[in-house]
């Protein structure tokens, strides 16, 4: 199972030309920062980050999906801990245990269904998943977090736009008060439109350094 320090960060990305710099990235630079942001192609339940972000539903009960996948790979524990929390509003997160997965603990992310919802409020709602989970994070000495895409599956976030919430959110955390809290965030990408849609974005918020 992948841990962190066998996932690469944005530095080696760059060195191996996996990333392409663009000409007017959105933040500056920051060797510091992008030796905290990792890409990872696979499952998130084989990876052993402290903890890892669930895309999950208000029930916070299972459902499909990269949902059904950790409620599977945790067992019966982690929907009775989900039980006890009474659900979760859209554009927020609650953390539980780990249970049978190889992690400290799952934050259970409730993104939202861009089908239902405008752009802006649908914006807005993902930002806050990404936020609070972050904050969750930090709040509960993780120094380390893996995040599926959330949203970009069946609730039908444009994987694109998905992909600029996700790392713009993390790019100002990691560059405000509480970065210091965290060590690692990767982002781990199933679907290839979310592979290509972070390749993409990924420049644009985490540029690279001249020694990069």
């Amino acid at each position: 199972m992948p841990s962190p320090p066998q996932i690469p960060t944005l530095p080696s990305l760059y060195a191996a030309a996996r990333l392409t710099p663009v000409p007017r990235p959105l933040f500056p630079p920051s060797p510091s920062i992008n030796a905290k942001i990792s890409l990872h192609q696979g499952s998130i339940v084989s990876v052993s980050t402290a903890a890892i972000v669930n895309a999950a539903n208000t029930s916070l009960l299972g459902g499909g999906g990269v949902d059904g996948a950790i409620h599977s790979a945790a067992g019966p524990g982690l929907q009775r801990e989900c039980a006890a929390l009474h659900g979760c509003p859209t554009g927020s997160a609650k953390i539980t245990g780990a249970h049978n997965l190889p992690c400290q603990k799952v934050i259970h992310a409730v993104g939202p269904n861009y089908h239902r919802l405008g752009h802006a409020e649908a914006e807005e709602a993902l930002r806050g998943c990404y936020r609070r989970s972050l904050e969750l994070a930090a709040e509960n000495a993780c120094r380390s977090v893996a995040f599926s895409a959330i949203s970009t599956g069946i609730y039908g976030y444009p994987a694109a736009e998905a992909a600029k919430v996700a790392l713009g959110t993390t790019r100002e955390f990691l560059g405000g008060p509480d970065g210091a809290k965290l060590d690692r965030v990767v982002f781990v990408l199933f679907e290839s439109k979310d592979v290509e849609a972070y390749r993409d974005a990924v420049p644009l918020f985490f540029p690279p350094a001249e020694t990069q």
